[in-house]
């Protein structure tokens, strides 16, 4: 987590003292910035700034705001800077401000940790009791078996702050304070973890009901026994691009009929041949990107499971579309998934 106390100074403050924390922190080409007695972003410095100010007759007693640079770039809570972090990573600039809606600094962000931002509040389902990965489960919850040497809901809040989110509910049951335990409230990382739990089992959706609010427009739920590398970036994009009220992430599931197929009319008139066809279709992959005015149709303290969402999406008239993960996907619900997990993870790119 960066320190927004040793990235930031205030606009009074002499520039011989910001040279002094440029020096301290190390970092070459670093800027840093600079506030008013709001903490609101004013600009950042640097120390060529700090130079080129002294070259034009400066004095290092001078105030900071004397040499700033005033249009530094910065991204905004809760939009969608994707584009930005493009922009900014082309320009090799490394630490950037997070500003509200006030333009006060609440973060700031380390380009060379992230692959984009994503602006939205993510949901891991982590409550089943993984019967079929007994005796694993026995001791241990499902989302706290380790893939490699990380628990697998871990990979996922993992692989999910790298697209930006930072703030994530897990929904639990089973075992409920051994993954609150494990995973704690996020604040050593610069995110915020809440947990919600079921009194009763709720579905595979129906608990996130039970979160009081969201503070993004959209919402992603994701299923926490997962082994993907999924591009999130992507997956927004596709949403936002197909005007969607709600995406569903989907994996092929490939049929080869190793004969040729015939097609005919309804009288038996063969029509054409098929040689060894292939067909595919698309299975439900487990994770779920929706407007958040959507939660409406989730019932309150009833069982609901994520295919009655979308079967309530589409009776609804909500635009429900699919994205194809065309990178890697494993569902770890059974003894055979968990050791190949084992195995992929040491091949696969995440």
């Amino acid at each position: 987590m960066i320190s927004l106390d040793k990235y930031i100074v205030h606009q009074a403050q002499p520039a011989k003292e910001i040279l002094q924390v440029l020096n301290d922190i190390g970092i070459s080409n670093l800027a840093i910035f600079v506030t008013d007695k709001n903490k609101c972003l004013v600009g950042s410095i640097s120390d060529g700034d700090i130079r080129r100010g002294l070259l034009k007759g400066l004095s290092l007693d001078a105030p900071i705001e004397s040499f700033m640079n005033p249009s530094c770039g910065f991204f905004v809570e809760g939009e969608n800077n994707s584009e930005k972090v493009k922009t900014f990573k082309a320009k090799f600039i490394r630490f950037v401000p997070v500003v509200n809606a006030t333009k006060q600094v609440i973060n700031i962000l380390d380009l060379n940790q992230l692959r984009s931002i994503v602006p939205v509040e993510a949901v891991l389902m982590a409550g089943g009791e993984g019967a079929r990965l007994k005796p694993l489960t026995d001791n241990t919850p499902k989302p706290l078996l380790k893939v490699g040497d990380m628990p697998i809901i871990r990979r996922n809040i993992e692989r999910l702050k790298s697209f930006g989110v930072n703030k994530f509910h897990l929904s639990v049951n089973y075992m409920a304070e051994k993954v609150e335990e494990t995973i704690g409230n996020g604040a050593a990382e610069g995110i915020e973890i809440n947990y919600v739990k079921e009194d009763k089992p709720l579905g595979t959706i129906g608990s996130v009901k039970l979160i009081a609010k969201f503070n993004t427009d959209n919402v992603l739920v994701m299923n926490s026994d997962l082994l993907t590398n999924i591009d999130f970036e992507d997956l927004y994009s596709r949403f936002q691009l197909a005007g969607a009220d709600m995406i569903v992430a989907t994996v092929p599931y490939h049929i080869d009929v190793p004969y040729a197929v015939m097609e005919m009319n309804g009288s038996d008139e063969v029509l054409s041949f098929k040689e060894k066809p292939r067909y595919t279709y698309y299975s439900n992959a487990g994770i779920y990107l929706f407007k958040k005015e959507l939660l409406s149709l989730i019932p309150n303290d009833k069982a609901f499971d994520a295919t009655h969402f979308m079967e309530a999406v589409i009776a609804n008239k909500k635009r429900l579309v699919s994205y194809p993960i065309h990178g890697y996907w494993l569902d770890i619900g059974r003894i055979e998934d968990y050791n190949k997990a084992q195995e992929d993870i040491k091949h696969i790119k995440f």
